[in-house]
Parts: structure tokens; sequence; C-alpha cells
């Protein structure tokens, strides 16, 4: 971890270089992560029909993917002016898509924030249970700014196992939730990617993963009994394969626009 700002230096936004949020947030596997959860997230029939079928998601998938992943980019880097203009432009999305519901906020927060870190963990980067638990910590802020009660968001390993644990009477794979599972297996892609380019195998290996990395309870909702044969330490080596050959490509091209600003803003020198 990074030594502890001086006082006087630039602005470190909402975590800072110190906190675990800037590191599993950097890490090469959070599109992994971030299908994952949206895989469990439509496991949820409210959250699914408010948050995902009302959402620009059935017309323009990748860009909701792309708006999400610079949402988590920008709230964990920059400044905190920009982290508060940018969280005041999404309740306000919230507010016309009629998802700003308390109960379904905490619900895609609660999944995307365990689907990061466990993925990066189940993929390989090592974390200690305590930097798990200061993780969820840290995020309780990240949830404040969408309009959560800070005092109803899960803020460690335990606190989230039970959390999923009395949602899951309220879960089940809907026609629609097994729509998105095949939608996220098969995307609309242009024909002369799918037929000219390695994209369409290359998106086949990384949801078959997100699948995979499920929790077992998950993947039995989606497929039933056979949601067992994937999964577990085979799931788990798959997944650090795939992070060692990102981790092979230079560190200028993985990095992300979001933490390269911070850390020129901030003076840090590169980190791997």
């Amino acid at each position: 971890m990074t030594a502890a700002l001086d006082s006087t230096a630039a602005d470190p936004g909402l975590f800072g270089p110190g906190s675990v949020s800037w590191t599993v947030h950097a890490d090469v596997v959070m599109l992994v992560a971030g299908v994952r959860s949206l895989l469990l997230q439509a496991l949820h029939p409210d959250a699914l029909q408010g948050v995902l079928l009302n959402s620009t998601f059935r017309d323009d998938p990748w860009g909701r993917l792309v708006r999400t992943a610079d949402f988590v980019g920008t709230t964990t880097y920059n400044e905190t002016d920009a982290v508060h203009r940018a969280a005041a432009r999404v309740r306000g999305v919230h507010r016309r898509l009629g998802v700003d519901q308390p109960e379904l906020l905490l619900w895609v927060h609660v999944c995307e924030v365990a689907s990061f870190v466990e993925v990066a963990r189940d993929c390989g980067l090592r974390l200690t249970d305590a930097e798990v638990d200061a993780y969820y910590a840290e995020q309780v802020r990240a949830a404040e700014l969408v309009g959560i009660d800070p005092a109803v968001v899960p803020s460690s390993r335990a606190e989230v196992q039970a959390y999923f644990a009395a949602m899951r009477p309220q879960l089940h794979a809907t026609p629609d939730a097994r729509r998105i599972l095949r939608f996220v297996a098969v995307p609309p892609m242009p024909t002369w990617v799918s037929l000219v380019t390695p994209a369409r195998l290359a998106w086949s290996g990384i949801a078959s993963l997100s699948f995979a990395l499920l929790p077992a309870w998950a993947r039995r909702m989606y497929v039933g009994p056979a949601g067992t044969l994937v999964g577990g330490p085979a799931a788990r080596a798959h997944g650090r394969a795939l992070r060692a050959t990102l981790l092979s490509v230079p560190p200028r091209l993985r990095e992300g626009p979001h933490r390269k600003a911070a850390r020129l803003r901030l003076g840090l020198p590169h980190v791997p």
C-alpha cells in the first residue's frame, strides 16, 4: 500500500492511494467482475425490471457496461468535487427511471462490490481477510453517494454474507433473468467483428468465467443442479490464468484512465 499523503497534497478523492479500493478497482479482471455483478443483480426480479429492463441495457449493452465502469473509475480515483458531480447525475438518472428505491439501490451496490473484490481475489489478487473487510467499509462511502443510508450498508465480509443469506428467499431466475444470461453469453456484435476478429471467442471466455465465479446458489438458480458442475477450483484456476495473461500486457496499456490521471495528479510513481 502507498504511504499516506501529506495534507497539503492534491485532493486524493474519496479513498486515496492507500485504500484497498484503489487496488481492487485497478485490477485487470474487473470486466469479469462487472459481468458477474450483472448476472447476480438479475436474480432480484424487481431490480431486474427496474435497473436492467427499464435502462438502456437492451438497446446499448456495451454502453451500459462502459458507463458503469466509468462511474466506478470516477468515484474511486477522481477529485472529490468530480465524484459528487458524477453521483448527482446518477441519482438523477435513477429518479427518472423510477429505480431509486433504497432496497434496490442497496442490492445493486452489494452485488457490485462483492463481485469486484471476490472475483479479484478468486483470480489471484492477494488480499487478507482484514483487507477485504476494509474494502467493504470503504465502499459504504460509495453507497452513500448514490442515496443509500450508510447505516444499512454491509461493511464487512460477515455482513455481506449475512445480507445475501437474508435476500435469497426473494431471489430467483425469472424468464427475463435467463434471457439476460443468454444475452450475456452471446451478445450482439457486428458481423465483421464476429467473423474477422477473436472478439466473439474472447467474450465467450469472459462470460463463461463470470458465470462460473458466481456463488453456487446463484448458478443453481439459473441452471438447476447443472450449476454445480462449473465453478470451484477449476474456475479459480481459469481466472488466475486469465489474470496472469492480462498482467503480461505492458502497464501503460492496461492502466485505466481514471487511475492514471489520479497518479499524475498526486505525483505518484506507476505501480505495476
